[in-house]
């Protein structure tokens, strides 16, 4: 005989209503790419965090004297096992530059200020763009006068306009907060104010789809004010294609810091970031192919990762394909 608990939980288990969070994160799983893209980004994440803290050369050495002969343009380890000849130092596992400055620890170091600067670029580019895009698409007055201010910032030639606008104002705010806090600020500011476009379009077009949906018709009828309208029942159902806008977001912004740096019109000499290592490494390039070769790798993986979890994301918060 069966006993009656037994089967009272079992009912009561069996008509639990299952979290819409959980669904969410079961679809996330079996998206193979997202995981892997995941994890990547979250050793990179870890990896340029605790790395400066653990790691014991410090990234703005450099050597005088002696030591600076001794030290400068060494080889990374691994190059010893195919060049013997090769200028190697254990205490230098990725070797140094040509100033004797260790790579490892500049690599390290420059991963955070990318991340960092892809991090607040992406969040100021879609808190603009999705405050566009919600505006355009419920305010019909606001419609044509927004979309054309978007059609403006898409025509316009970024990449000059942002060289230009670096040189105009890095010294201003390089007086104000220092030579590295004046240029994170200004290259966040730039990249944030000339990436929200295709974020404001997209947002644009679901709230457009949703402001004749059945339920804002009922939320309107019975007297809601339109930033409850907004708050409650809008930006709630277009959380999906906000939530992918943001993790591509990450890539164009460090992108196209990198591009910046990569220039000559970044971060500070003597403050490392990936495209600033890339900018340094091109000269001597042919000698040292693996100065190129490691922060050229860290950007193409936590673009592809970042890239990934993006269409992960996207699946799992599409309720058409989720429980495929």
């Amino acid at each position: 005989m069966t006993d009656p608990r037994l089967s009272t939980e079992q009912a009561e288990l069996a008509t639990t209503p299952r979290s819409q969070w959980a669904d969410i994160w079961d679809q996330f799983k079996r998206h193979r790419g997202a995981m892997w893209g995941g994890a990547v980004f979250l050793c990179i994440i870890l990896m340029t965090i605790a790395g400066p803290w653990i790691y014991w050369n410090d990234p703005k050495f450099v050597p005088t004297g002696r030591d600076f002969l001794e030290l400068r343009d060494t080889r990374p380890i691994y190059v010893a096992l195919w060049e013997s000849s090769a200028k190697v130092s254990w205490a230098y596992p990725l070797g140094t530059d040509n100033l004797g400055r260790d790579t490892l620890g500049r690599l390290l170091a420059g991963g955070r200020v990318s991340l960092a600067v892809g991090l607040a670029a992406m969040l100021l580019s879609v808190f603009v763009g999705t405050l566009i895009g919600v505006l355009a698409g419920y305010f019909r007055a606001l419609d044509g006068v927004l979309m054309r201010f978007t059609d403006l910032f898409l025509a316009l030639p970024l990449l000059p306009l942002l060289l230009v606008a670096v040189l105009l104002f890095r010294d201003r705010l390089s007086g104000l907060f220092g030579p590295e806090g004046g240029t994170f600020l200004l290259i966040v500011v730039l990249v944030g104010a000339t990436s929200w476009m295709q974020t404001a379009r997209i947002v644009r077009g679901d709230v457009l789809a949703l402001k004749e949906r059945e339920f804002v018709l009922a939320a309107r009828s019975i007297g809601t004010s339109p930033p409850k309208m907004i708050t409650r029942h809008l930006l709630p159902n277009v959380m999906s294609p906000i939530m992918v806008s943001a993790t591509l977001g990450i890539a164009t912004a460090i992108i196209t810091e990198s591009a910046l740096s990569f220039l000559g019109f970044g971060f500070p000499p003597d403050f490392p970031t990936w495209g600033k290592l890339l900018f340094d490494a091109v000269d001597r390039m042919e000698l040292y192919p693996e100065r190129v070769l490691w922060p050229g790798l860290m950007i193409s993986l936590i673009v592809l990762s970042v890239n990934y979890i993006g269409d992960g994301i996207r699946d799992a918060l599409d309720p058409r394909i989720r429980g495929r």
